[in-house]
């Protein structure tokens, strides 16, 4: 066997060996490895303090407003296909879990301010679900809890004459955080409600 060849082979065991740990490294260790199935590209922090406002229009902070288990959610209420879905999934999540006896609070937080109201996401929220908490805020304020989660989030350029009805790109994870441990978890949104019911559980029960 060639030394290239060798050099090659030792070089793709090591790719492969590191593949193997970024994917398993956010179901090693701590309080909740046998409840994590996904790890955090490029590692580093998610989660931590915001301010944003509610559905009446108060300023309240995330220590006020994440005190149960929650499922996090960053869209806008003008979304037309992606959010409704994620958001009645995540619904049904919370629906799945009360029936089995353990509470989480759902909340979406608009990446849209200068449509999304506090009214506005109020009538959001009220049609997904009665618990659903709904946030909103300044652009700055927004700008903030949404780079504590590393989201992505850009408004997408009107058409002429329809400047009230642009698009939002943005990213869709869904953030499970737990007084007294912060961020935990984050779900795609390929997975069911059920699915997710059953993720959350093993977190609630492991903390």
């Amino acid at each position: 066997m060639s030394r290239t060849l060798i050099i090659a082979i030792a070089a793709a065991v090591v790719a492969l060996g590191a593949g193997i740990y970024m994917m398993t490294m956010g179901r090693s260790g701590g309080d909740f490895a046998e409840c994590r199935t996904s790890a955090v590209a490029g590692g580093g922090d998610i989660g931590g303090d915001f301010t944003l406002v509610d559905e009446t229009g108060k300023t309240v902070t995330s220590a006020e407003v994440l005190d149960m288990p929650s499922l996090i959610y960053f869209g806008y209420t003008f979304c037309p296909d992606v959010c409704p879905l994620d958001v009645a999934r995540n619904a049904e999540a919370v629906e799945i879990l009360e029936e089995r006896g353990l509470m989480v609070k759902p909340v979406f937080i608009s990446i849209d301010p200068a449509r999304d109201t506090p009214e506005a996401v109020a009538d959001y929220t009220d049609a997904m679900h009665p618990r659903m908490l709904g946030l909103t805020g300044s652009p700055e304020q927004v700008r903030e809890a949404s780079q504590a989660y590393r989201t992505y989030y850009q408004a997408q350029e009107p058409v002429p004459g329809e400047e009230d009805y642009y698009l939002v790109d943005h990213s869709t994870f869904t953030y499970l955080t737990m007084p007294g441990h912060g961020f935990v978890e984050f779900f795609r949104r390929d997975i069911s409600g059920e699915q997710m019911a059953d993720q959350v559980q093993c977190f609630l029960n492991a903390g």
